[in-house]
């Protein structure tokens, strides 16, 4: 290993308990990323929050007992519980303790108590270029795809390893020659209707994902530039179909001015051209039920941004939930007090929607065994809800759902897709 004088006397103690043992972890884990050198990062955000069990527990509270702090700004993720509101859904309260003391232990260390997936929602997020060690896979991607930021996937655990010591791998996407485009995709007759919906993001994203793998794919032939919530929406899918941590979209994403730049003027593995019928058929894999039947929506996968609230008030008002069909959104506090202060959640609950912060429904026991059937307009929600949540789930529109939460039954309108 080529370590500086610092990391080795972190490595040999001088520092206090707590560092060595990150900087034990991470050098044992260079070799895991292809290098034998660390560098220096200014930010982290910390997937490691996420109670998953005693065993990451018990890590939190090693490290806060060791004396452990971050020693640059560091974010948290969404945490295994919702600390203020978990007694309206079916958590364990031996389940809820054990994630607010793992939430404690990190906010000990320093961390920042965002608790949410989406930290780019927030204030303070980094810039073009800029060296950081995030965790979680759809705020990995947002970073380095819309950002410009840099960093690699890094797993629980480890996270936490570089916001204590400063330091990550010199290796994968946070240096420059690793950040070309790999796969091209060519958008073919796509229609410009399409493009702006919101559920086309989705749909592109999960089709990509699957068919790139772990390779930076590079789209062309957009014809409208995306919201940022769109972009959320178009990596997370990536993330969650693939394991794409670095995406470029041509005149859209910051290191993709042109096709030659995304590319770095090199040619790509492979080509290929995306038709209309390919997301049509895209878009069915992201539902496993196909039937009227519906007990939930489920918004904010990632994390509910303002702009989705303001837009969600704008679709509910005066309107109302059928009884039958629970409507909840999941977000971070930050965005939840903002949205409140704006008079968007007043709306949303007179509708009869639920919001829930820190946490996230794929990672922690929420749901009562009376919800089977699910519908969502995330494809990150889509993807993982039968698998993760042993539910049938229905993919649609912001508008899809809301209609169908009224109606009390699956209701999506098609006629975008049938242009």
């Amino acid at each position: 290993m080529v370590l500086t004088a610092d990391d080795r006397a972190a490595l040999g103690g001088e520092h206090g308990p707590a560092i060595r043992m990150a900087m034990k972890i991470l050098t044992r884990m260079l070799p895991a990323f292809g290098t034998d050198r660390l560098l220096d990062i200014t930010a982290a955000h910390i997937d490691s929050s996420l109670f998953q069990g005693d065993a990451t527990l018990i890590y939190a509270e090693t490290l806060a007992r060791k004396g452990a702090r971050v020693v640059v700004p560091a974010t948290l993720n969404v945490s295994g519980v919702d600390e203020h509101g978990w007694q309206q859904w079916s958590v364990p309260p031996e389940w809820a303790s054990k994630a607010h003391r793992q939430m404690v232990a990190y906010q000990s260390m320093g961390c920042k108590p965002t608790w949410t997936c989406a930290p780019y929602q927030e204030a303070e997020r980094p810039g073009l270029g800029q060296q950081i060690a995030w965790g979680e896979s759809s705020a990995v991607v947002f970073a380095n795809s819309v950002l410009g930021a840099r960093t690699e996937r890094y797993p629980d655990l480890m996270d936490i390893c570089a916001a204590i010591t400063g330091r990550a791998p010199a290796a994968g996407l946070h240096l420059s020659e690793n950040r070309a485009g790999q796969m091209l995709f060519r958008l073919r007759n796509i229609p410009t209707a399409l493009q702006k919906s919101d559920s086309f993001y989705c749909v592109l994203g999960h089709l990509i994902g699957a068919r790139t793998g772990r390779w930076i794919p590079v789209i062309d032939g957009l014809h409208h530039i995306p919201s940022e919530d769109q972009l959320k929406a178009l990596g997370a899918a990536m993330a969650s179909s693939g394991s794409v941590a670095l995406f470029h979209a041509v005149g859209v994403t910051p290191e993709a001015p042109s096709l030659e730049a995304a590319l770095m003027g090199r040619q790509p593995v492979q080509t290929v051209s995306l038709a209309l019928e390919d997301l049509r058929r895209a878009r069915a894999e992201l539902s496993t039920h196909d039937g009227k039947a519906l007990d939930m929506i489920v918004l904010g996968s990632p994390h509910f941004s303002l702009n989705e609230f303001q837009a969600l008030a704008a679709l509910v008002e005066g309107r109302r939930c059928a009884p039958k069909v629970r409507f909840l959104i999941t977000a971070s506090r930050f965005v939840r007090t903002v949205a409140e202060r704006q008079g968007h959640l007043e709306k949303i609950q007179a509708f009869g929607g639920t919001v829930t912060v820190d946490t996230c429904l794929l990672t922690t026991p929420m749901l009562p065994d009376t919800v089977r059937i699910l519908m969502t307009n995330s494809a990150k929600y889509a993807y993982y809800s039968p698998g993760l949540l042993k539910t049938s789930v229905v993919f649609g529109s912001l508008r899809d759902c809301v209609g169908s939460a009224i109606a009390g039954k699956v209701d999506i309108d098609d006629s975008l897709w049938a242009l």
